[in-house]
């Protein structure tokens, strides 16, 4: 058999087995119920923002937040050495929000100025949100989530309902221009199916856990538990790894869709969206050169190879890659119609959205190499650190 051959067959025994693993995970994915009743004594949440240079979307975020119906909320907005008007803006509204009437949620403003060695920005930012927070539950957010007014309620019913620790949630993302929508869907499909997201469902195991930066809210006793942002505070992939560590010690974890109560617009172009996945890209990797090599070598083999199989081969290859694109395309539709509520039309530009992808892993390598580490919002993480923690 010739080497294009045995591509042919390994692409087609990927497809096969991970179209088989995903339509038995994806029935473990559910949106987020409504909430039939809350407690008679709802426990009070804690809703923990970081925000450094946002001043574009804070407002909108936290003013989602203060119309929620949940009855016992706190909002504490973390203002992580910002340099625009984000602190400006924040403190405007909190005053607001004091005098306005109807408006019952307290909202509190911290300000930090400096960085303490071995911490990176955003976790530094969550950990101080911890210190203020007063409740049971914590929910950590990011500073360009909308929230419908009663995805709290729901999330506090359905946690205490099926007594979970964690509870998490992928959002609805707005993306605009096919380009970019294509290549922001492409990146949650090929993430998802590196981490299987709906294995954290499974009770039974406690190896896949997830986190979603959106919507991730937990039990104040199980996120003490695991060592709070201290235990991952050099991670730029915090969310994953809160729900990692998480799942690992052995509390309840669940992921559901918002898809009807949460919406992001991630990344305003496709040139904002690879360069902000540069940061975090290789961190996905462990920072392992090998594993980052093959994770490459696997983006070109499963998911562009298959497309191109169909533009040179007229014989059996051809016909195997032709099983890859078909169930390349069925499966991205399903996953994310089931994730994020979308259609998906977009199927069409998979081998383009598939190779700015392989571009992007390959850049994110190649520039923490060359800088030694990486810069994320201005300030500068040292790769040896990173890798130490």
């Amino acid at each position: 058999m010739s080497t294009l051959g045995i591509l042919a067959v390994l692409a087609l025994l990927y497809w096969l087995l991970v179209t088989l693993d995903s339509i038995r995970g994806l029935r473990l994915l559910h949106a987020l119920p409504r909430a039939v009743k809350l407690p008679d004594k709802p426990p009070l949440v804690s809703v923990i923002i970081a925000a450094k240079e946002e001043e574009s979307t804070i407002l909108d975020t936290v003013q989602h937040l203060l119309t929620q119906h949940y009855p016992r909320l706190e909002i504490i907005a973390v203002n992580d050495r910002s340099q625009d008007a984000t602190g400006t803006r924040l403190e405007e509204l909190r005053r607001w929000s004091e005098r306005k009437e109807g408006i019952g949620i307290p909202l509190r403003i911290v300000h930090i100025t400096n960085l303490p060695d071995g911490w990176l920005g955003k976790n530094h930012a969550l950990y101080q949100g911890y210190l203020q927070a007063r409740g049971q539950y914590l929910l950590f957010t990011d500073a360009d989530i909308i929230f419908s007014p009663g995805t709290i309620a729901d999330a506090v019913a359905y946690m205490q309902e099926h007594e979970v620790q964690h509870l998490t949630l992928t959002p609805n993302m707005i993306a605009h221009g096919a380009l970019l929508r294509g290549f922001v869907h492409f990146f949650l499909f090929a993430f998802s199916l590196f981490v299987r997201p709906w294995r954290a469902n499974d009770e039974r195991s406690r190896r896949q856990g997830i986190g979603i930066g959106a919507f991730n809210m937990v039990n104040r006793s199980a996120y003490e538990a695991i060592g709070t942002h201290k235990a991952i505070a050099l991670r730029p992939d915090d969310d994953l790894q809160l729900g990692i560590a998480l799942k690992r010690a052995g509390f309840k974890q669940k992921v559901l869709s918002g898809k009807h109560t949460l919406q992001v617009e991630w990344y305003r172009s496709l040139h904002e969206a690879i360069r902000g996945l540069e940061k975090n890209l290789f961190s996905g990797f462990r920072y392992s050169y090998l594993f980052a090599l093959a994770a490459c070598l696997g983006q070109l083999l499963f998911f562009i190879l298959p497309w191109l199989g169909l533009l040179l081969l007229w014989d059996w290859r051809g016909a195997a890659f032709s099983v890859c694109v078909m169930l390349q395309i069925w499966l991205y539709r399903q996953m994310v119609a089931r994730m994020i509520g979308k259609q998906a039309s977009e199927a069409y530009q998979l081998p383009v959205s598939a190779a700015l992808l392989l571009y992007t892993m390959c850049r994110s390598v190649w520039l923490t190499w060359r800088q030694g580490g990486i810069y994320w919002r201005g300030t500068f993480y040292a790769l040896r650190e990173l890798k130490r923690k």
